[in-house]
């Protein structure tokens, strides 16, 4: 689901004075590591009233070589709540010679496609100099005013990795008796207030900011940059009034915005009664009609005017067959209701990088709508833009985090489900013959459950049977192989199962020199990542997944060979996870065990040396090799 509205870039006409772009004049500590130097930006925010508002904003950046090329460009959007007044632009060239300037008419106007909105009511201006003599420096400013709006766009010096700041600033004009509410996070930075008439000033600025680069498993830039959480108090948009002071006030202005949208056609109750009055488990009836949604309707994003949060009705659903996210978990509401069943529309932060919400600071943090049913002992969550997935599972889209479930009395807090190692299980079984020439036969069957299923579940759904054996015969880690044989299945379940069985022949897999046989008897599953202990580690480590993944592998072997050195056993359990290995040679056939485990955590920077010991026994143990000798 698309934010209603989201400020845009622009700039205030308060730093108009000369200025001197001259690239030496930089830091070379701002320099260093940077692609870009933000010279100066400067936001003005001037409220007028809870729905009208001016935003002015000015970027000056200095591109210091072509992999900083994003910032000489510019774009900025327009539409149904915002209308620019006016835009400009300036090249410099190192020296600080200005070489060009545009204005507004001198832009393209395009309309906005993020790729997935059947319709949209958004316009964009762009404009790039494509100056490749670098470094140079480009200047933006920008004035629109705003006529409705649900929030202010947050203060972020730092965006970006690789980009340095030499001065940002942020200016709040509001009527005295305006709350305007902001939140400090990764800083402690608080705005400098002052007066002026009947107007409260708020100020908040920095200066000289090295540029940020995140390393290996590390929190995401939002965590870990300075920035400043900002969002009105009362607020108007298209006649729609709100409170967002409190997730009460939250909860009841989105609740405001889907109310009455819940009217289903006849035809549609009548088919929730035909299939639900039958049943008498209320589980039972709310998947039977999660299962009707995702058979007659499909996800389609429409973004127009106050649509951006309100919900397409029930009847434009049952009628089109489609809608985004706001409007199929509506539908689903409104399903449930019908059959006598309490059902819930719930705001959230979908993806997997998705910024957690913070519960401190009401405001709009959400990205997405998924509707959820309530019981006594348990929470049924439903997905209602897949046609696919499993009711009651949430994944790696919107599972383990906070949403908002909105309510007639208000916005409260709730979290979605999480899912443990054990969850998301990857169990795989492999026979397979290598003949005397080392090549190899596999037959492979493999169990996914929870988040591991994820991938195997999409290769049944989302892509043709051509674009899966392309992708089956490029995914595995072997030199060179042929899969030519695979088959899905799949058990619906909160958490839910898929089976992949898979043929394989990969010529040369075993070396053979001499009368040594060489076998790495971990066929698959090969951790890739290793860490560099030379490097000094700045931020906390963090392993966002968690999984649970078992192999055992037999292997036929020629007849007529001897081990000469064989792996020994590994056992690892460490605060990282768990690791073990086996291998243990019967006759001529080679049993192969593998076990890792790892859990979603975080540890300190401190701990990473440790973390490198422990990940280069995993990735050398997965390495390890049989040798064999013929006998004679």
């Amino acid at each position: 689901m698309k934010i209603l509205y989201v400020l845009l870039v622009m700039l205030v006409p308060s730093f108009m004075m000369a200025q001197n772009y001259n690239v030496l004049l930089i830091p070379d500590t701002l320099k260093k590591g940077a692609d870009a130097v933000k010279r100066y930006e400067e936001y003005v925010l001037e409220i007028k009233s809870p729905g009208k508002a001016t935003f002015k904003e000015r970027h000056v950046y200095t591109v210091l070589n072509e992999s900083g090329k994003g910032y000489g460009g510019y774009t900025s959007g327009y539409g149904k709540f915002n209308s620019i007044n006016y835009i400009n632009g300036t090249l410099y060239d190192a020296m600080g010679k200005e070489l060009k300037h545009i204005k507004k008419k001198d832009m393209q106007d395009l309309s906005y496609d993020d790729n997935m909105s059947l319709a949209m009511d958004e316009r964009i201006k762009a404009y790039d100099f494509y100056c490749k003599n670098y470094p140079y420096t480009v200047d933006y400013e920008e004035e629109d005013d705003l006529d409705g709006f649900l929030d202010f766009t947050d203060w972020a010096p730092i965006r970006a990795q690789y980009l340095s700041v030499q001065y940002s600033k942020y200016v709040i004009i509001a009527p005295k008796n305006y709350l305007v509410r902001y939140k400090p996070v990764n800083c402690t930075i608080q705005p400098v207030i002052t007066e002026n008439g009947d107007k409260k000033i708020y100020t908040w600025e920095i200066k000289n900011l090295s540029a940020m680069k995140t390393e290996s498993n590390s929190p995401s830039l939002k965590e870990l940059a300075p920035r400043v959480m900002l969002a009105p108090s009362v607020f108007e948009a298209e006649g729609y009034k709100g409170d967002m002071t409190t997730w009460e006030g939250f909860g009841k202005f989105i609740y405001q915005l889907k109310l009455g949208r819940d009217v289903l056609p006849d035809a549609v109750k009548a088919k929730v009664h035909e299939l639900t009055d039958n049943i008498k488990d209320d589980h039972q009836k709310v998947n039977v009609l999660y299962d009707y949604l995702q058979k007659n309707t499909r996800y389609i994003s429409i973004q127009l005017g106050i649509g951006g949060w309100q919900p397409f009705d029930a009847t434009y659903v049952a009628t089109k067959k489609y809608g985004d996210c706001k409007a199929l978990s509506n539908f689903m509401v409104a399903l449930l209701k019908e059959a006598g069943i309490v059902g819930k529309y719930v705001v959230i932060g979908a993806g997997e990088d998705a910024e957690p919400i913070r519960d401190d600071f009401p405001s709009l943090q959400g990205n997405h709508v998924i509707s959820c049913v309530p019981f006594k002992t348990d929470t049924i969550w439903l997905e209602c833009t897949s046609q696919y997935t499993s009711p009651g599972f949430m994944g790696t889209f919107t599972g383990d985090r906070k949403a908002i479930l909105i309510d007639e009395d208000g916005g409260h807090i709730v979290n979605t489900p999480f899912y443990k190692p054990s969850d998301n299980l990857q169990y795989r079984v492999v026979n397979a013959k290598i003949d005397a020439e080392g090549n190899l036969d596999a037959d492979v069957k493999t169990k996914f459950t929870g988040n591991k299923q994820e991938l195997p579940q999409a290769l049944i759904y989302e892509v043709s049977k051509e674009y899966r054996d392309k992708y089956l015969n490029r995914s595995i880690n072997l030199p060179t192989y042929e899969v030519d044989k695979s088959d899905y299945s799949e058990e619906k379940g909160r958490i839910p199962v898929v089976k992949e069985v898979l043929h394989l022949t990969s010529p040369g897999y075993a070396n053979i020199t001499g009368k040594r046989f060489f076998v790495t008897p971990n066929l698959f599953n090969r951790t890739a990542t290793r860490y560099s202990a030379d490097s000094v580690r700045k931020y906390d480590i963090v392993f966002k997944e968690a999984y649970h993944d078992v192999d055992s592998i037999v292997i036929t072997i020629p007849e007529g060979y001897t081990v000469e050195s064989m792996p020994q056993p590994i056992n690892i359990d460490s605060k990282f996870g768990k690791y073990n290995m086996a291998i243990k040679v019967n006759d001529n056939n080679i049993v192969y065990l593998r076990m890792e485990e790892k859990a979603r955590s975080r540890f300190p920077a401190r701990d990473y040396n440790e973390l490198v010991k422990f990940q280069e026994q995993i990735y050398k143990a997965d390495r390890s090799k049989i040798v064999l000798v013929k006998k004679e």
